[in-house]
């Protein structure tokens, strides 16, 4: 008998470990090739191995953004589509994803969405390849039960025209809050300008109104994408797509005061610079660039502890092509890339005390990545 309980106590105690270890892994995808949608994966945090069988594959046109509630209870994501929607699901506490409903984004290819603090709206980011009518900024209700309801706010802003080609119309690429959640700043990659806007959860109709200063002014062509603050709301970085430079600012009463711009590659040719996604480590102390076009790397840099100002580290290869998005995973030990076009997600070894990225532990064929959201 005693060798039948120590058994079965090895035996928990093993299935205690692999668990602790185990994270889920959600999958944004383009629908236009092989890919049906969302990807749900188990993702062993020890390994920084994902178990290449999908746990589930929900059926989704291209659903290249994912936002999480806060209780990681329902999803979100944009159809990156002409004529957009975006779609909503509920999370089971084992992880399983039900759809509930879709509704118009009211604009093309909505690229980025966030969830208010309050979790009554998602703002939408209508990117719109077309200048005409161009990118907007929507405002979708969420009900209690996480369904969407219909557009009740619409934003749009006047493009730069200062690249004939890519700045003709108005293109909101990403929408992300202050972190005390009175505030939304909106990416305009065809205005070269960020848009302030304070946000009123009581206000039915018009939840955004603009903000005292309104917008920042970033240089004419650069092009600004994804914005990112750090834990304490004291400084926010922001990649610059078209030029392909990293910004850092310090924030004072709201307002975004530059204070630093570097580039991310010593290549002048313009297609070496193709800004993309960037994250802060937990602890902070490090901010992780992607740089797609023709360089494809992870510009590593260390983060100030006082000033927020960035010294550059490390640019690491992505050994694909593309990195339209990446993650790191809850253990901090790994971070995950989502190789757009050479249809891989490509897993590296992370160093927590230098913030070095090390070797390729695993390299996933996923096709055409956008997205990556863990659930932990």
């Amino acid at each position: 008998m005693k060798r039948i309980w120590t058994s079965l106590l090895s035996a928990s105690l093993m299935s205690l470990t692999i668990t602790s270890h185990a994270a889920t892994l959600l999958v944004g995808s383009y629908t236009d090739g092989q890919s049906q949608g969302i990807y749900r994966y188990a993702f062993d945090s020890k390994t920084g191995q994902i178990d290449p069988t999908p746990q589930q594959v929900v059926k989704s046109v291209s659903p290249s953004w994912l936002v999480l509630s806060a209780d990681q209870r329902q999803l979100f994501a944009v159809n990156e589509t002409v004529n957009g929607h975006v779609s909503s699901f509920s999370v089971s506490a084992k992880g399983e994803i039900k759809p509930l409903n879709q509704v118009a984004s009211r604009g093309d290819e909505p690229t980025h969405a966030s969830l208010s603090r309050d979790q009554r709206y998602l703002f939408v980011a209508n990117y719109a390849v077309a200048a005409d009518p161009g990118g907007s900024l929507a405002v979708i209700p969420v009900t209690r039960d996480g369904k969407l309801k219909d557009v009740v706010q619409q934003l749009r802003h006047k493009p730069s025209g200062v690249n004939p080609e890519r700045q003709a119309g108005a293109h909101v690429h990403s929408l992300v809050l202050s972190p005390d959640g009175q505030h939304l700043y909106a990416c305009d990659l065809g205005a070269d300008k960020v848009f302030i806007y304070r946000y009123d959860g009581a206000s039915v109709d018009h939840p955004l109104s603009p903000a005292i200063p309104a917008a920042v002014d970033l240089p004419p062509g650069s092009g600004p994408r994804h914005l990112l603050f750090d834990a304490k709301g004291r400084h926010a970085y922001l990649t610059l797509e078209m030029s392909g430079e990293v910004v850092m600012f310090e924030v004072r009463d709201d307002a975004l005061l530059e204070r630093q711009r570097l580039p991310l590659t010593e290549q002048q040719d313009a297609a070496a610079k193709a800004s993309g996604g960037l994250h802060l480590s937990a602890d902070g102390r490090f901010l992780y660039v992607s740089n797609r076009g023709t360089v494809n790397e992870i510009v590593v840099f260390s983060v100030g502890k006082d000033d927020g100002q960035l010294t550059l580290l490390q640019r690491r290869s992505v050994e694909g092509d593309h990195p339209r998005e990446f993650a790191l995973d809850p253990s901090d030990n790994f971070l995950l890339v989502a190789n757009q076009k050479s249809n891989q997600i490509v897993v590296m070894r992370r160093d927590p005390r230098s913030g070095k990225l090390g070797e390729t532990v695993q390299t996933l064929p996923q096709d055409a990545p956008s997205d990556l959201k863990f659930i932990d």
